[in-house]
């Protein structure tokens, strides 16, 4: 069972999964030659290709759109993300799947007003990935320019391989678990989402 493998092995595993996904693969190689600051593909497209594999779907099956996140506290306008979100549009578009680029160094502007909740500035991409719903989605992987690839995984990769649903109570509210957790058991009925811890 590759949950309960070394670290080492499954990274290798974790590639491997990651790897029979082409469109991930072709989004990966793209964003590396947009030079953006402390990117990462991160979020549904990378557990959701490793779900689809571990119970045997197609591996892009059901993955909505492929993000990218990005960290430049240079230019906090619209403006100057919208600028990247329009080049890369240029680099993607004629790939059939979505690609979403947000600069995380913004996030902080607008997440209140869209989740209720208010968001402290983030200091890296890092910090970002941090911060999501699950632990098992606290994922984030990039091309290096040498071609190594970086994977960032603070809550390591177990839960993921394990079909395994922990909740990351630290910034969005339990309904945004609850939320995506109810959707990604109608696709992947093979999860075990563990419940948001009761308030104390």
């Amino acid at each position: 069972m590759t949950a309960r493998l070394p670290l080492d092995e499954q990274l290798v595993a974790l590639r491997a999964a990651l790897s029979r996904n082409d469109t991930l693969l072709e989004v990966l190689r793209r964003t590396a030659t947009l030079g953006l600051p402390g990117w990462y593909l991160t979020a549904g497209c990378l557990f959701q290709t490793v779900w689809n594999v571990v119970t045997g779907r197609p591996p892009a099956e059901g993955i909505k759109d492929y993000d990218v996140f990005y960290f430049d506290d240079g230019d906090l306008s619209w403006e100057a993300e919208d600028k990247v979100i329009r080049a890369a549009a240029d680099v993607f578009a004629d790939l059939s799947a979505e690609v979403e680029i947000r600069n995380e160094a913004r996030v902080h502007l607008w997440y209140e007003q869209k989740f209720g909740v208010p968001c402290a500035p983030y200091t890296s991409t890092e910090a970002a990935i941090d911060s999501f719903a699950a632990t098992t989605c606290c994922l984030g992987v990039r091309l290096e320019p040498d071609g190594r690839w970086r994977v960032y995984a603070p809550h390591g990769l177990s839960d993921m391989f394990g079909l395994v649903v922990r909740p990351n109570p630290v910034l969005a509210p339990r309904a945004v678990y609850e939320a995506k957790t109810e959707r990604w058991r109608r696709q992947w009925p093979d999860l075990t989402v563990l419940e948001w811890p009761a308030a104390t």
